[in-house]
């Protein structure tokens, strides 16, 4: 069966080698017919400890790691901060 890939804003880096990464879903609600956004929080394993809040991450499913880790950081982009 292929990973998951999900594509996500990192909103919490204070865990050691974890990070917090938001990831909003689009849908279009079945009886309003309005486009519905729902956001979930999903904690992944960042080894070197190099994603900070604000950046763009790529996560993908793996082995559970912790209770509540079974997301690793793949890519992403790094947010200047002035």
């Amino acid at each position: 069966m292929p990973k998951r890939i999900l594509t996500g804003t990192v909103v919490s880096d204070r865990n050691d080698k974890t990070v917090v990464v938001s990831v909003e879903r689009r849908f279009k609600h079945p009886l309003l017919g309005k486009i519905v956004r729902r956001t979930k929080k999903y904690h992944a394993h960042d080894e070197a400890n190099e994603w900070k809040t604000g950046d763009r991450v790529r996560i993908e499913e793996c082995r559970p790691i912790s209770k509540q880790k079974c997301w690793r950081v793949v890519s992403g982009d790094h947010v200047e901060t002035v």
